[in-house]
């Protein structure tokens, strides 16, 4: 079962105004071959379906806790979308076409499908495709797998962040440059285990490192790419016997977090009249109410 925690990864800085084409872009890091969206069902899915699970079970333990983390990878980075919709439109009379800033959004289904909001689908529009998902149930074939995905997503991070200066987006993708970059060493450690070969002396792929980007840099100084988590559950303490030793980028030791990251409040978006998102006018709010009192 999946326990969800009304928080997100990081505390996100609500613009003063949003960038929709900015928004376009982050798309891929949500719904593109290497977006979010496809490390978490990868990872999710293997875990579904490991076969050996005791025999093996550090191995099952270190992808059911990386699956846990990429639930809220996918969630901050659909938020951070939401949030670079702030301000781009404003409540008007339909007559008065409140929705024409579409016209020069090269992300059109923000306006027509999804109210200024996250889409499951890449920076072109398309949706996500479980062709994405990689479960051979060869484990180091899909441990190998899963190293190149993280090394593929790390790449696409990097030429996001390259894409838009917007302070929302750049922290987000400076954040899931760091833990993304940390789901890169926990896989090599989890090869060399199960192979005796050490392919983490190549990292980074690609170069160069974090602390290039600024707003990864303070993630890196707070430690966040020597550490995996179990989530609060003792069934995942067995990912010490994976990840342990020295971070083979940065030579700091490497640890095991007994719980899970402290997090930040997830933002309440404003309603937006002119998308009729939630089309809840004022008369019908005070019925709702009325309702949900009650009886009690």
């Amino acid at each position: 079962m999946m326990k969800r925690v009304n928080r997100i990864a990081i505390e996100l800085p609500r613009p003063e105004h949003g960038d929709l084409n900015a928004a376009s872009a982050v798309q891929d890091l949500l719904g593109g071959k290497y977006g979010e969206m496809s490390t978490l069902n990868n990872y999710m899915f293997q875990s579904f379906n490991f076969r050996a699970k005791k025999k093996f079970k550090p191995f099952y333990d270190l992808i059911a806790s990386i699956t846990a983390e990429e639930f809220g990878h996918v969630e901050l980075v659909a938020n951070t979308i939401n949030l670079l919709s702030y301000g781009v439109t404003q409540p008007a009379d339909p007559d008065a076409a409140p929705l024409q800033e579409a016209l020069d959004i090269r992300y059109p289904i923000y306006f027509t499908t999804t109210a200024q909001t996250a889409y499951p689908g890449d920076s072109m529009g398309k949706p996500w495709n479980g062709d994405y998902v990689n479960n051979s149930g060869a484990l180091v074939q899909d441990l190998l797998h899963n190293y190149l995905l993280e090394i593929g997503a790390r790449l696409h991070k990097m030429r996001v962040y390259e894409m838009t200066t917007h302070p929302t987006a750049r922290e987000m993708i400076g954040y899931l440059l760091v833990r993304g970059g940390t789901h890169i060493i926990a896989y090599a450690k989890a090869i060399e285990v199960a192979t005796g070969v050490d392919i983490g002396k190549m990292l980074p792929v690609p170069r160069p490192d974090n602390n290039k980007f600024d707003h990864a840099r303070k993630f890196m100084e707070q430690g966040l790419y020597n550490v995996l988590y179990t989530w609060n559950e003792p069934e995942y303490q067995d990912i010490n016997k994976i990840w342990k030793g020295k971070n083979p980028e940065t030579g700091e030791p490497l640890r095991v977090i007994d719980g899970m990251p402290e997090g930040a409040p997830v933002p309440d978006f404003e309603m937006l009249p002119e998308q009729f998102a939630p089309g809840i006018d004022r008369d019908d709010y005070k019925r709702i109410l009325k309702r949900l009192m009650a009886n009690l």
